[in-house]
């Protein structure tokens, strides 16, 4: 089976299912068709943008342009975790937490896809390195602001009872405990539920866009799941490590939280 190529034609009338939205919106006076049109030509602009850049860093294949594109696109998630937050840590204190989350969690899986698993010669290779990177980014920011956000509302609505078992005499990580319980939860159960409808109720993107390409269905399912297990990990390493880095942010050495850390965002 070959490739097939879509033509800007193509593209132009699958735009077209989005004039549905955009009647939906006036009918309903949802007061979206405004930001729909913004959203659409904004990722167009930005998906065309990054085909241009990632066609240049494939023809470099140099390790410091390679690196320099992850160094970026870890310091953007960052800056989209501490974005999404309802309740945030003076300064930079939030975006610092999220970008050095993003940094561990992207590091660490892509590096072992990498290493041991695909393998590219060279390991740093742009077209492996970039893609698997970006997907690992993508769903790892999605669970750590889930997770970040439920933790630092709880911590600000339920500031008497973590105060009061403080006060008994009980440890940052006992009285924090149930906290930390919700924000994994919260922040784990987006893969865990896209797992659980995988196959079933949904074919993913990755998946079917090989598919579509002439890749065997068999081989196409095996790096699904592959795919699949490195968001898990991800995610799973993300969220753990912005939720503790967070409650040793909102406690000192002696174990008194310190609320006055943490500000409401202005909406």
């Amino acid at each position: 089976m070959n490739y097939i190529a879509l033509d800007y034609v193509d593209l132009a009338l699958a735009a077209t299912l989005l004039l549905l939205h955009a009647a939906l919106s006036l009918f309903l006076q949802l007061g979206l068709g405004k930001r729909l049109g913004i959203a659409a030509i904004r990722m167009t602009l930005q998906l065309a943008m990054i085909g241009f850049v990632l066609n240049a860093l494939f023809e470099l294949a140099s390790p410091l342009w390679t690196g320099l594109a992850a160094v970026l696109m870890v310091l953007f998630a960052g800056r989209e975790v501490a974005a999404r937050q309802t309740h945030r840590f003076r300064g930079l204190g939030t975006q610092g937490l999220g970008t050095a989350t993003m940094l561990i969690a992207g590091a660490s899986v892509t590096g072992l896809a990498l290493t041991t698993q695909i393998q590219p010669d060279p390991w740093y290779d742009p077209r492996y390195a970039l893609p698997v990177l970006g997907m690992v980014l993508g769903n790892t920011m999605n669970g750590v602001a889930l997770g970040l956000d439920r933790l630092l509302s709880t911590a600000a609505r339920e500031k008497g009872a973590i105060e009061a078992q403080l006060a008994l005499g009980q440890d940052r990580r006992h009285a924090f405990l149930p906290l930390v319980r919700e924000a994994c939860r919260a922040g784990l159960m987006p893969i865990v539920n896209s797992m659980s409808a995988m196959g079933i109720v949904a074919l993913p993107g990755m998946m079917t866009g090989q598919i579509l390409a002439g890749v065997d269905p068999l081989d196409a399912v095996k790096y699904q799941i592959f795919i699949v297990f490195l968001l898990a990990g991800a995610t799973g390493i993300g969220v753990l490590s912005a939720v503790f880095g967070a409650v040793m942010r909102l406690t000192d050495h002696r174990h008194r939280l310190r609320l006055d850390r943490l500000v409401r965002t202005e909406t």
